[in-house]
């Protein structure tokens, strides 16, 4: 079954758009602090697509994730009540903050930096940075030295490889996106018990 080949053709398609990068910014900023997919998805492609503009995307990628983690941090200071029920006793997010808390008072910047190049939620560390009061200015520092390390490394090796590795990922996309869903069933499967 050919699903993540046309899957494929599609999002490369989407990444040409004149709208895209507007498409990109607007993704970027909610992911760090209420959306769940990653800004990657569209980052990705669009290296792909137009390498020699990679840069300019992650750039663009980086300053509208900073912004948005900015909007994370409000919420977390300002609002924190309102999240209240996805991270407090059985929320959707309750571990995930618990986990982020516990890393902001034991290591600060450094837990920033770290959320901002993983693949760890980024918006609960940005949330968790407003309520536990972090010092503004090392999170914004953190939070553009994390998350423009990881977008950054993604569009530089996705423009390194250009059109070669575009037919490479074309020609492996069913077995990659068959792994990944595999991956992500078992972490499900473990993460559920």
């Amino acid at each position: 079954m050919a699903v993540f080949g046309r899957l494929y053709d599609v999002t490369l398609r989407w990444s040409r758009h004149p709208r895209a990068p507007w498409y990109l910014a607007g993704l970027s900023f909610a992911e760090s602090s209420f959306f769940p997919v990653p800004p990657d998805v569209m980052l990705m492609p669009m290296s792909l697509a137009r390498p020699k503009r990679a840069w300019r995307f992650a750039a663009l990628t980086t300053l509208a994730s900073v912004t948005g983690g900015l909007a994370g941090y409000a919420i977390g200071y300002f609002a924190l009540d309102l999240v209240q029920p996805l991270i407090g006793e059985g929320g959707r997010w309750a571990e995930a903050y618990g986990r982020a808390s516990a890393w902001f008072r034991d290591w600060g910047f450094w837990a920033v930096l770290v959320a901002g190049f993983s693949p760890i939620p980024y918006k609960v560390f940005t949330i968790s940075a407003g309520a536990l009061g972090m010092p503004l200015l090392p999170f914004v520092l953190a939070s553009a030295v994390g998350r423009g390390g990881r977008f950054f490394l993604v569009a530089g090796l996705l423009a390194w490889g250009g059109e070669r590795m575009e037919r490479r990922i074309r020609r492996h996309v069913e077995t990659l996106g068959w792994l990944l869903v595999a991956a992500v069933a078992v972490a499900w499967l473990l993460l559920r018990n």
